[in-house]
């Protein structure tokens, strides 16, 4: 059943010709909040606000679930009827459609009228335009107490309605009907003295019914009421008029019937040159037309968009080219101010740019008025019936932004800010656009347009080099190419070798001022943000948590969430994750050069280290989580005030490691090259337990290197071994045979030395995997047997167990499968024993192997389908993808084609998420159950 929902008067909601009742007012509120914005997701922050202006009581956010719960029952009483109010991810969204709000039938109307009367056809416009009125049953929300946020677009709708009354007063003094018209317009003016629009009707139809005295004295009244509230004489259309009367030039039918006309003189073209070479921005200059682009069919409004975005990142540049190009669909002109809100010199004060806008209009500088609201007041009466595009490029924030905006009609707002002016969508409806650095793509043609086609295609390396080292930053891009214009024999190659290293970067764009421009943001901080932005440059990106942020600044974290906020929303961080925050390399090297400049090295010093310590005691819980069976190893004693994350369970660690891991990389690799030698060490132990499993060998390698490095500056002999030992493995996985084998030769030398005979057993099983995978069976066999002894004699059984499954795999792949089976049988009973379900995982899948080679191809299945579960529970992906392969083949040793296929497709899904080439080798296999195959895998639904 439909619901038409009033605002044009009371606020009031029927069903079917039934009221609905709306319970308190604070209820109404809530309502009207959701109705004023139909259709968009409003947050409950953004409601509160609304609701209870800038102060919400402590009980708002219960209050608002209180109301809304309320307001769904009353509109979604009836059975099987959709839910109105929506709880989406932006917030709460009320549905409503077309007609049901008295103010789009309202608006649809007077659309209709004032597009017959601009047709010249005033009978078919007055009776739309009365059907528009006639909707009002008094002020909208009438009755309801409404916060500042609210008034401001109530105070809208209340713009359209005096506008549709002029245009009513229009098309009836057009079809002759003076005498009707004049009390109307002169109810209109009691209450609006400053409409000179009204004014001019007024005397208009004053003439028209004979009454030449009455005309001259509503000019008299027009000029007092505008001197008295805005100090100025009435503008040149009225004035002309009253000539016009006073020497009776004026024909019978009055003034000018259409849509108010151009207010001033001139049209105003004040947009200055838009840069040449644009590129890209496809998806915003689409969003800026689609927002801003005016249509004669849609109700007369202002529209307004904010771009925001770090400093240098285009946005006055996409603003003219965006207002260039669609200047002409503003018929009355271009208004442009450059509000210097962060430049060296001083911001323009709307008070300033409101005389200049003034005078762009026709008004003389004697009468512009002295006041900032006078001045803002006749400034929204000249643009009122005009469709004109006001540009108000680097504003500071909302304050000096409100004053320029126009009430009414049907132009469009342009505002570029580095803050995301977040206020004017919530008051004024803005449209934020926020714009990010330009892709590699969009920054290679901004290249080509510099430099040419040929230059660029002639270096692609060079140019892919030069274009990371600027951060995609489209004014760091302009510095570099206008140096290689200017140097037309300079090697693109030459100038990225310049921007390498990353602490000379700055300096090589100096000639653009870039820490200038960025400077001009830091002075907008607060002295503790200020603080926060210099420390993060200690930071290595590429991103970090808000935990991380308290540890570098020795914050609780609640006390650094208004600072993120602030750096957000001058956008000198990038929210690009929920609670995770990017900092853009030129901006991080800004904030190193401030830090180093601005606070003691002790101070930077305490700072890393707090950040180690996050990471460290963070990162050490987590590891033994998802590698319980591992040896301890020492830590660095945690800082007891600092800031850690608690890891209560595998699936929270592993969910962080997901998260954290390419941070971490960094972290270790800076530890280890700033004095932090032993946190980069014990980092990358904590580090391997995620990543080794997972078979990410590449980042377990550059770990270890760095972490090995490190342990030989500081001569720690137990970190070389483990590091070592480490190293090793992900060597062995990356194919380099020699490599492997000096580092785990290595790391068994260290272990003897260190006389650690745990460590000394786990090398020794590491060794025998390593002479199995390159076929040193006999050299294999030997260490096996020595690990096993080794590991009976300091009676570890974990470590005994694994030994035996080693030994037991060795026998079977020397054709010994009865000897491998029982083993492999006692090592896993001695697995089971000690819950070592990673132990039991390798022991498993030796089982089915050695079963397979026995001509048991259903035990060795079960085995394997055991052993894929357990390395499943420890997210080791890398063992899991090789069982799978070897439960196909046993799969397919059973003529049971599909069950192989279907393990065969799992591993290649495995193998090619890791980017291991041993994908393509089973996609042969498969080919041998799925003839014709030898393409990607369907991922599974």
């Amino acid at each position: 059943m439909p619901l038409h929902f009033d605002l044009l008067g009371p606020l009031t909601v029927s069903r079917d010709g039934r009221p609905v009742a709306l319970g308190s007012t604070k209820q109404q509120l809530v309502l009207a909040a959701l109705l004023l914005r139909p259709g968009e997701a409003i947050s409950a922050n953004e409601l509160m606000t609304l609701v209870w202006g800038d102060q919400p009581p402590a009980s708002a956010a219960a209050n608002l679930r209180t109301y809304l719960r309320g307001l769904r029952q009353a509109l979604d009483c009836a059975a099987g009827e959709r839910r109105r109010i929506l709880t989406t991810p932006g917030g709460y969204l009320l549905r409503v459609d077309a007609d049901e709000r008295d103010v789009d039938r309202f608006d649809a109307a007077a659309a209709r009228g004032r597009a017959a009367l601009a047709a010249g056809d005033p009978a078919a416009a007055q009776p739309e335009l009365a059907l528009a009125l006639g909707m009002w049953r008094g002020p909208a929300l009438a009755g309801l107490p409404l916060p500042r946020l609210l008034t401001g677009r109530v105070a809208r709708i209340t713009e359209r309605r005096l506008l549709t009354e002029e245009d009513h007063a229009a098309a009836r003094l057009a079809l002759g009907e003076a005498a009707q018209v004049i009390p109307r317009l002169r109810a209109l003016l009691d209450r609006h003295p400053l409409r000179q629009r009204a004014w001019s009707q007024l005397m208009t139809g004053l003439y028209q019914i004979g009454d030449i005295a009455g005309a001259l004295a509503a000019f008299q009244q027009a000029r007092r009421a505008l001197a008295e509230e805005t100090g100025m004489d009435p503008g040149p259309e009225l004035t002309r008029l009253h000539d016009d009367i006073l020497h009776h030039r004026l024909g019978q039918q009055g003034a000018t019937t259409g849509p108010a006309d151009d207010a001033s003189p001139g049209r105003p073209q004040q947009l200055p040159l838009a840069l040449p070479g644009f590129v890209g921005r496809n998806a915003e200059l689409d969003l800026l037309d689609a927002t801003l682009g005016a249509r004669p069919e849609r109700p007369a409004t202002v529209d307004i968009v904010t771009i925001s975005g770090m400093a240098g990142v285009g946005k006055t540049t996409l603003a003219l080219h965006w207002a260039h190009r669609a200047a002409e669909r503003f018929p009355d002109g271009q208004l442009y101010v450059n509000l210097r809100g962060y430049d060296d010199a001083d911001a323009v004060s709307p008070a300033d740019a409101l005389v200049d806008f003034l005078e762009a209009l026709g008004v003389p500088v004697g009468r512009i008025p002295s006041s900032v609201d006078a001045r803002a007041g006749l400034y929204r009466s000249l643009l009122a019936s005009r469709r004109m595009l006001v540009v108000l490029d680097n504003s500071r924030d909302a304050d000096q932004v409100r004053p320029l905006l126009p009430g009414v009609g049907r132009c469009a707002v342009l505002v570029t800010s580095r803050d995301q002016l977040s206020s004017l969508a919530v008051a004024e409806g803005a449209r934020p656009l926020t714009l990010e650095v330009l892709t590699a793509a969009e920054s290679t043609r901004l290249l080509r347009s510099r430099l040419g086609d040929d230059r660029v295609a002639a270096e692609p390396a060079a140019t892919s080099e030069l274009i990371e080292s600027t951060g995609r930053l489209p004014l760091a891009l302009s510095i570099v190419a206008a140096r290689l214009t200017a140097r037309s024999t300079f090697p693109i190659d030459a100038v990225a070798a310049q921007l390498r290293p990353s602490e000379s970067r700055l300096e090589q764009l100096a000639d653009g001022d870039v820490r200038r421009i960025f400077s001009w943001s830091y002075r907008a901080l607060s002295t503790e943000a200020a603080r926060l932005l210099r420390l993060l440059g200690l930071h290595p990106g590429p991103d970090l948590t808000g935990d991380a942020a308290a540890a570098l600044l020795g914050r609780p974290r609640a006390a650094v969430t208004p600072l993120l906020k602030e750096l957000t929303r001058l956008h000198l961080l990038t929210e690009h994750l929920p609670e995770r925050y990017a900092l853009h390399d030129l901006l991080r090297s800004y904030a190193a050069e401030l830090a180093q400049a601005s606070d003691l090295a002790e101070e930077r010093q305490a700072a890393a280290r707090r950040m180690y310590d996050h990471y460290l005691h963070s990162a050490h819980p987590g590891a033994v989580s998802l590698q319980p069976t591992w040896a301890p190893i020492e830590l660095e004693a945690p800082m007891p005030a600092n800031v850690h994350v608690p890891m209560p369970d595998r699936v929270v660690a592993a969910a962080w490691f997901h998260a954290e891991h390419p941070v971490l990389l960094r972290v270790l690799r800076q530890a280890a090259e700033t004095g932090f030698e032993r946190y980069a060490c014990q980092l990358a132990w904590a580090l391997a337990a995620y990543l080794a499993p997972r078979g990410m060998f590449q980042e377990q390698l550059a770990a270890q290197q760095a972490a090995l490095a490190a342990a030989q500056r500081i001569g720690d002999v137990r970190a070389q071994a483990q590091a070592s030992r480490m190293l090793a493995r992900a060597l062995m996985r990356l194919g380099d045979q020699h490599a492997a084998e000096h580092h785990v030769q290595r790391a068994l030398e260290l272990y003897e030395q260190l006389e650690d005979l745990d460590s000394l057993a786990l090398i020794l099983r590491q060794y025998t995997e390593h002479c199995t995978q390159y076929g040193r069976l006999d050299e294999a066999l030997k260490h096996s047997a020595e690990a096993l002894r080794v590991s009976q004699l300091i009676g570890n059984r974990y470590a005994e167990a694994r030994a035996l499954n080693v030994k037991g795999y060795l026998h079977a792949l020397t054709g010994d499968y009865h000897q491998a089976v029982v083993d492999c049988a006692e090592a896993l009973a001695q697995q089971e024993a000690i819950d070592d379900r990673v132990g039991q995982a390798a022991t498993l899948d030796s089982l089915g192997f050695a079963y397979h080679r026995l001509g048991d191809p259903a035990r060795a299945a079960v085995c394997y389908e055991q052993s894929v579960q357990r390395f499943q529970e420890s997210a080791n992906r890398y063992h899991e993808g090789l069982t799978l392969v070897r439960l196909g083949e046993a799969r397919e040793a059973m003529a049971d084609p599909p069950a192989a296929a279907e393990a065969w497709q799992r591993a290649i899904r495995i193998y090619d998420d890791l980017g291991d080439p041993a994908a393509d080798v089973v996609r042969q296999l498969l080919a041998r159950v799925v003839p014709g195959h030898s393409g990607p895998v369907t991922p599974p639904e």
